[in-house]
This record gives structure tokens, sequence and C-alpha cells, in this order.
């Protein structure tokens, strides 16, 4: 049988896993006597090779296969080294290379003997010798987490844990779960929701819920973008983020605290019809709060039944009529005062102007009083009432779901539960279906940017220019 003949780029392979294993052929020497073995002494029985030497000998046989049938300029070992190469001198993602190797199958011979993934090419790569192992140090340098010291927690010398530590000086981040309940500074300054009002009503309305600091609290975002603005392409995105309220105010709001539940896509923002792509969520929500999740407490290392409950929501204007279901557009836009919002359509401008600011002020404050500085008019009147949740409910009984996926009223406006209380509601909110959603005293919230930047904006604009 002729022999194979020698690929172009072979002997460089070859010599490259001399070098890494440090082992060499079995050869003659002039003499006639096999190197490495002294003239004259009797040969100890044949054994299998080692684990080393089984890799040096498995991958020798591949610089001498060709990558295809008839390839003569790479081998197998060739192709893959020199293809990791790339990666590592051109800074490619893992999953850019593994795009990159399904691409190069589909293009060359259908025998061509390349890896399928990234995962593949590191495990040949490994091979080679060029895998690590990570040792834990500790952070003040006094020894190492290795051999009989391996699975210590801490420094035997000065005490230091093992682990990352936290930017509060901590070392577990799970303890930080509970901080709402048991870190948190109670002097009755507003420095985190659960200073608020709304925390501590829902806290006394479900004391059971509220008697394990474990179970979350969480907050829902959402707002529609066009992630090709710059390309003229009509697109609406609406990403649907989750906040935890347990941890700290530093750390709830970061990204890696916060979870995206939902990404809504599609050619249009979805509008009000924004309930039927919720209904998963809501319905994990309605299970996380009636049954809960077993789950394991690493820092008391025990299992719990953990529940959660949502909030509130946080968005702009726009979204938050379109998550709540009120029209926030219109002489109503007032989602607070509703039917009792004081409001009055320019004739000239053809908006509707918001006034009756002066209703929030004490009964005996001088700008009720006052004509000359406002509308020429004087405030008498109270301080809205703002419904409870049982009357929302009784409202919305008025609001109807119809087979076309589109909300209507019965009586569009015109349906009264009082003689000022006219209904602007376009559909009945999916959050509703949270057994506790009636009962929050805070649904949702605008969010600042929108408060401070766009307001402020829109003033100083109409006004001062």
């Amino acid at each position: 049988m002729a022999p194979m003949p020698m690929l172009e780029g072979s002997s460089e392979m070859q010599e490259l896993l001399h070098d890494v294993f440090a082992m060499h052929d079995n050869w003659e020497d002039e003499g006639g006597s096999q190197m490495g073995v002294e003239a004259g002494v009797v040969q100890q029985e044949e054994q299998g090779p080692i684990e080393d030497a089984k890799k040096f000998f498995d991958l020798l046989k591949q610089t001498e296969e060709p990558l295809w049938s008839g390839c003569t300029k790479h081998n197998i070992f060739s192709a893959i080294v020199g293809l990791f190469n790339l990666k590592c001198e051109g800074g490619w993602s893992n999953a850019s290379f593994t795009k990159l190797l399904r691409f190069l199958k589909d293009i060359v011979p259908s025998d061509a003997k390349l890896p399928n993934d990234t995962y593949e090419a590191k495990k040949f790569i490994k091979d080679l010798g060029l895998g690590y192992e990570k040792i834990p140090a500790c952070p003040n340098g006094c020894m190492l987490f290795w051999k009989d010291n391996e699975k210590l927690e801490r420094c035997t010398k000065c005490d230091a844990s093992k682990w990352k530590q936290t930017k509060n000086g901590g070392d577990d981040s799970r303890r930080l779960r509970k901080w709402h309940a048991d870190k948190r500074t109670k002097d009755g300054v507003l420095r985190h929701p659960a200073d608020g009002l709304a925390w501590k009503e829902f806290d006394e309305r479900y004391p059971e819920f509220a008697s394990d600091p474990r179970n979350v609290r969480l907050g829902l975002s959402s707002d529609g973008f066009n992630p090709f603005g710059n390309m003229s392409t009509s697109h609406s995105t609406w990403p649907v983020m989750l906040i935890p309220y347990n941890l700290p105010p530093w750390m709830c709001m970061k990204q890696p605290s916060q979870m995206l539940s939902l990404i809504i896509r599609g050619p249009h923002s979805p509008g009000m019809k924004i309930d039927v792509y919720l209904e998963p969520l809501i319905s994990e929500l309605k299970e996380l709060w009636d049954v809960g999740l077993s789950t394991y407490d690493a820092s008391s290392k025990s299992n719990f039944t953990m529940r959660a409950a949502l909030m509130w929501t946080i968005n702009d204007f726009p979204a938050y009529g379109d998550l709540s279901g009120w029209s926030t557009k219109g002489r109503a836009a007032c989602p607070c005062c509703m039917g009792n919002t004081w409001s009055k359509r320019l004739r000239n401008g053809k908006i509707f102007c918001f006034m009756g600011h002066r209703r929030w002020l004490p009964m005996d404050h001088s700008f009720r009083m006052d004509n000359q500085l406002f509308d020429g008019t004087q405030e008498m009147d109270p301080l809205p009432i703002v419904p409870n949740g049982d009357e929302i409910m009784s409202q919305l009984e008025e609001v109807d779901w119809v087979a076309d996926h589109r909300y209507i009223a019965k009586k569009q406006n015109i349906v009264r539960t009082g003689p000022e209380m006219p209904i602007f509601w376009k559909k009945k909110s999916i959050f509703f279906a949270l057994p506790y959603w009636k009962d929050n005293l805070l649904r949702h919230n605008l969010d600042v940017m929108h408060i401070e930047k766009n307001v402020v904006d829109n003033i100083i604009a109409r006004y001062w220019t």
C-alpha cells in the first residue's frame, strides 16, 4: 500500500505537538538500537500509553488526515488551530465563531471534519494543554484555597471571605433581599418605597404576606421605542421590565437586578391591546400570589415558599393610559381627579387647559381667594376625592371586552355613578385580574424623567422662547 502523501503544514503541526507534549516518535539510530533504550537492557512488558501520551498520538494522527478527501493544504489539526487563532486575534465572540463554523461547513465538502460549534473547538484545543484551572486566593494575599483548603470559605490567617465582596461591604448579597425589613433606616424619611404610604397600607391589608420579608415586591415598567429609527422603518418594541424592591435603592435600580419579563414587537404600538400580550405575565404573577414557589434560601440554608406581589407600574403618560385603561387624552385626562378634572378647551389653541390646582391648598390659603394672580376667579372647591378600589370596580362594570379584541364602553363617556362622575375608562385593565390590585393605594406612577425633563422643557419652550 502506497504511503499517504505528506500534507502541506503537517510537519509544522507535528513540531508544535512535540513542543507541547515534549515527546518524540519511536525511531532507530544508525546502530539499530532504539533511541531512549540502552543496548543490552531487557525491555519491560508492553503497556498502554499514559493519558498525555494517548492525547499526543491522537492529535498526531489528526495531523496526517486531510480536512476532507482531496484536501492537500490543511489537515484537521491545522484547520482548527488556525481558525481558533483567528478567533483570538480578531476578538470574535463565541456566538460569531459558531456562526462562522456552521457557514464553513455549508461551503466546504460534506465530509469536511470541522467542529460544529465553539464548544467542540474548545474541547479540541483543550487537549493541547491550553486549558486552565481557577484557584481562588485570599483577597489579602495570605493563602490559596487549594488542595486541603479548597473547601474553606474564609482565610485561615486574616478571616477574609473567599468570595467577592459587594459594594456595601458584605460578603453575601443574598442577605440583602431582606434589606427593606432588616437594614432600612426607619426614621420617617422617604428613601425607599418601603417608607411610603402605599407600601405600609399593603402590609396592613395583607399581614400574612408582609410577615415574611423574603416575599418579593415588584414594580413593572414598560415603554415603546423604535430600534430602527435611523433607518426610517416603522417598528415598535416594548420591553416589559420587573424591578425587585426588596433590595436597597443602590441595587434595585441597577441592570443586574432588573428582570426582562416580556418583549412585545410589532409594526405598531400595541396601545390598549397591550393586555393581550401581558396575559402570560399576569398568569405567573397570580400563581406567585396564590400558590407561591418553593425556593431555597441560601442565607438561612432552608427552603421556603416564596410569594410575589406587583405593587405598581412606572411609565410615561401615554403608556399610563395603555396600562391603566383610563383615557389620558381629552378633558378628563387626569387619572387621579378622573371625572372631577378641571379642564377648559381653548378656542384659539384648540387644546385643553387644566386648571384647578388651588384645590390642593388649605381652605384658608390666601391664594384661594386671589383672583388677580390666577384666572380671575376664587377657588372654593375642596380637594378631589380619589375613588377607592370598590368604586373603580363599580365603574368598570360598564366596560366590555368584545370579540374583535377592541375595548369599548357600553355607553361611551356618558355613564355616571354620581352627578359629576362621568366614565372615561377605555378598558378594564388586565392588572385587575390580580386579587390585590384593586386595593393597591398607588397603582400607576409617572417616571421621573418625563416629569423633570419633558414637562419643564415644554413650559420653557412655550413661555420663554
